[in-house]
């Protein structure tokens, strides 16, 4: 809680710098300082903004327009401004304020990486700066945070991804395995309905050849038919001798009794 106020407070230190690339034959700078210290940073962004109509590249009005840009809360803005007087103050007497003052934009932005990039190199040209020091060690610490935290959401992922694909190789699997049961099954089914099949047509054949002998039984050939037709007529020639014989006798029985 306590590096918390600290922060702040060094957040606000920004203005410590307000005026050190101020030109004094620079009206709308000044003006723009006087608006600041009054608190009117919404003036004095106007006023720093028209003296860099006239003079792009003045370090002044960048370097100032970025503390008012911060304090608005407009920290792309506000980094940008910083960017245009790079090359310049890197090499000035002021370069371990501008850093650091990059630091805190930076850590406003939570980025991070930069953050500990800008204290570092605040910290080179000033190495007893505390404030440098405290908020370097804060900026570090997030980093590695950060670091791990996007490790984790990495190894989960990985972790999801590979779960994924296992329970798209189980599905598969289970899919083959259906796959293959199933044509099993329709094999089997297959088999059994030929099995029936060939059953069907063993029996009609049984009938048939059956049938076949039943009809080469009942068949008679010529000859059988000549020799059947000639013992029917022989039985019946038998029958009509006979007949006749009883026919004969009785005549000559009836003769007989008529002529005792």
């Amino acid at each position: 809680m306590n590096f918390v106020f600290r922060y702040i407070f060094l957040i606000l230190g920004l203005s410590i710098g307000l005026s050190a690339f101020a030109q004094v034959d620079k009206k709308d700078v000044r003006r723009g300082n006087r608006d600041f210290k009054k608190g009117d940073f919404k003036e004095a962004e106007i006023d720093y903004r028209k003296a860099l109509i006239k003079d792009s590249l003045s370090i002044a009005a960048n370097y100032n327009l970025a503390s008012v840009l911060y304090r608005n809360q407009d920290m792309e803005n506000a980094a940008k401004s910083m960017q245009q007087i790079e090359e310049v103050v890197e090499s000035s007497q002021s370069a371990a304020d501008y850093y650091f003052n990059l630091g805190d934009i930076a850590i406003a932005k939570q980025d991070w990486q930069a953050a500990v990039d800008a204290f570092k190199a605040s910290l080179l040209l000033r190495p007893e700066d505390i404030a440098a020091k405290e908020n370097f060690i804060y900026a570090r610490e997030m980093l590695k945070n950060q670091q791990n935290q996007q490790q984790n959401d990495q190894n989960q992922d990985q972790n999801q991804d590979n779960q994924d694909q296992n329970q798209d190789q189980n599905n598969q699997d289970q899919n083959q395995d259906n796959q293959d049961q199933n044509n099993q099954d329709q094999n089997q089914d297959q088999n059994q309905q030929n099995q029936d099949q060939n059953q069907q047509n063993q029996d009609q054949q049984n009938d048939q050849n059956q049938q076949n002998q039943q009809n080469a039984q009942n068949k008679i050939s010529p000859q059988a038919a000549q020799q059947m037709l000639q013992a029917i007529q022989a039985k019946e020639k038998e029958t009509q001798d006979k007949v006749n014989k009883e026919k004969a006798a009785a005549l000559d029985s009836r003769k007989k009794e008529k002529n005792w």
